[in-house]
């Protein structure tokens, strides 16, 4: 009788056996498209088993106490994990920077049709105008063609150098909201950390669903920086961010944001290693480092963000006379600084060559004393920049003097001087590299408004009168048309090989293309690599329906049968009971 009681208990386990994996089968099912979701296994095993010493029986007899659950499986496999998020990161970083170089191409517009190069040496150009004009100085209608088309490249040139602006704009506000998601994710593991560490502490469950979340939080962290983690005995996970510590097992080190005065830019930095009442910062990134896949730095789209916004609005300035060297550390890892500071060196040099031809200087060669307009007395060392009075063109009014064709909206070309000799002397104003307003960059420059009331205005004539040959005013024409073919420009330090307007905007523009090209294919690439190890990590976490159904009708068989077992025992245990009775 006891062994025939005592197997009842063999059925019932084998029914709360089935039935829970049937929960843990439905549960799979449920879950089948939820983000993150790892599938959990069923593993049965016998139960102990009780062995009795019957001496008058051959051999020992055991009696087995039916099955149970030996283990739930939540199966990760941690290479795939760190693959996944690896190739993840990088796939972030450059689809981020070719994204950013899409924009840029965009605002040239050079595949729309109205691209920047039409008003530059386009047939409607400003390039066509100065070749119309070195044919006739002295024309008006030629004059007039010349100033309009200056006028449209001035404004088309500030329209894309605004637009690169406002784009620097819009990348510093996804720098912001990327940090301030980084930090929101550091914090959920943290959470996480605490909540699965209290219900493991007893060693009898294990937070399956938080542990899920946690994972889905480390997949999307690893889109933004270089991540490494581990997980302690405990079940928390630490992790660094950029080979810093970011989450321990119950805390989180934020990043802050340094925010520049002038710019507005924010720049990362590590709250817990940085004192900024002594103004020092522990920045989250290095600038002027090198990014290469070799390094293994080329991970996470908020450094992609970083680098190609830059720290400022560069200009010419940032190009001009700086070493290959500088120019690795400062330009040549941002897209929108290195692009802002070729535009700005483009227009910058053809500014300032046509109006050294309209307005040309020379050095003074002895010291120069004097007053200016507003009587205050003035003294310039010799060799300073004056104009050269004897050999300019004028305007059709004949005074000096002569019409700049671009201004510095904050500074005139000219301070006069009238000379203790009794002579009049036109100091050129040099540019500051300190003020904006004095430099003819793309940002302080415009057309003289007196040459758009007037187009007589423009130096096309001698000083002497308007000759029948003009032979200075043919000249002056001439050589502007000439300026445009001189090859006295270089893209870069690294660019070895001189190049006119034309080929310098071709350089530019094919260099911001390859540029994509070689970020676009390798995102694509990673992408695809990417996804392939995410499918191979599916293999091993993700739920399959098929795989579920079938081992749903295996464990419903199996509950059946269990059933049909314990039915069995109850109708030997009755007719016992009834034919002993």
């Amino acid at each position: 009788m006891a062994n025939s009681m005592g197997s009842l208990f063999i059925g019932v386990s084998g029914l709360q056996t089935s039935q829970n994996a049937l929960n843990t089968t439905a549960n799979n099912l449920a879950n089948v498209d939820t983000k993150g979701y790892v599938r959990e296994r069923i593993l049965q095993e016998d139960r102990d088993y009780f062995t009795v010493d019957m001496t008058t029986s051959v051999s020992y007899q055991q009696t087995g106490l039916g099955v149970s659950i030996g283990d739930v499986i939540h199966a990760r496999d941690i290479f795939l994990d760190k693959m996944y998020r690896t190739q993840y990161g990088r796939q972030g970083f450059y689809s981020t920077t070719f994204e950013a170089i899409s924009e840029v191409q965009t605002m040239f517009q050079e595949l729309e049709g109205t691209a920047f190069q039409e008003v530059l040496t386009g047939d409607d150009g400003l390039w066509v105008a100065f070749q119309e004009y070195a044919k006739d100085p002295s024309d008006s209608s030629r004059q007039n063609l010349v100033i309009q088309k200056a006028s449209l490249f001035a404004s088309r040139s500030k329209a894309v150098y605004n637009g690169l602006r406002t784009y620097q704009s819009n990348l510093n506000l996804q720098v912001i909201e990327s940090v301030d998601k980084v930090n929101e994710l550091g914090s959920t593991i943290r959470d996480l950390n605490l909540q699965i560490m209290k219900i493991e502490a007893g060693g009898i469950e294990t937070a399956m669903n938080l542990r899920d979340v946690r994972d889905t939080a480390l997949d999307e962290l690893a889109s933004y920086g270089n991540i490494s983690y581990k997980e302690l005995a405990d079940g928390t996970v630490k992790v660094n961010f950029e080979s810093v510590p970011f989450v321990d097992r119950d805390r989180v080190y934020e990043i802050a944001m340094q925010t520049d005065k002038e710019t507005g830019y924010v720049t990362p930095y590590w709250k817990h290693l940085s004192n900024p009442d002594a103004g020092k910062y522990y920045k989250v990134y290095n600038m002027a480092e090198d990014i290469s896949t070799a390094k293994k730095n080329d991970i996470g789209s908020l450094k992609a963000l970083l680098f190609a916004r830059g720290n400022k609005t560069a200009n010419y300035l940032d190009l001009e006379g700086v070493s290959a060297a500088q120019y690795d550390d400062t330009l040549g890892n941002s897209v929108l600084m290195n692009i802002e500071a070729e535009l700005d060196m483009l227009v910058h040099t053809i500014v300032t060559k046509v109006n050294d031809l309209y307005a040309p200087n020379i050095r003074s060669a002895e010291a120069i004393t004097g007053r200016d307009a507003d009587g205050n007395t003035v003294s310039y060392p010799p060799g300073t920049k004056i104009l050269d009075a004897d050999n300019c063109c004028v305007g059709e009014d004949g005074k000096l003097p002569p019409q700049e064709l671009f201004v510095r909206i904050g500074c005139p070309r000219y301070t006069e001087v009238a000379g203790d000799d009794g002579k009049t002397y036109y100091v050129y104003n040099e540019e500051d590299p300190t003020d904006p307003a004095t430099q003819y960059t793309i940002g302080s420059l415009s057309v003289n408004q007196k040459l758009l009331e007037s187009e007589s205005l423009l130096p096309s004539y001698t000083q002497n009168g308007r000759d029948e040959d003009r032979p200075i005013a043919y000249k002056l024409g001439e050589a502007i048309a000439a300026v445009w073919e001189a090859d006295t420009m270089f893209l870069s330090p690294h660019d070895t090989t001189p190049c006119n307007f034309s080929e310098f905007y071709m350089k530019m523009i094919g260099e911001l293309g390859t540029l994509g090209d070689v970020f676009g294919s390798t995102a694509t690439g990673l992408e695809g690599t990417a996804l392939a190890t995410d499918n191979a990590r599916q293999q091993v976490i993700g739920v399959s329906s098929d795989e579920e159904l079938a081992n749903m009708i295996k464990f419903q068989n199996a509950y059946n049968a269990s059933s049909r077992f314990i039915n069995v025992i109850d109708e030997m245990i009755e007719t016992v009971i009834y034919r002993l009775g």
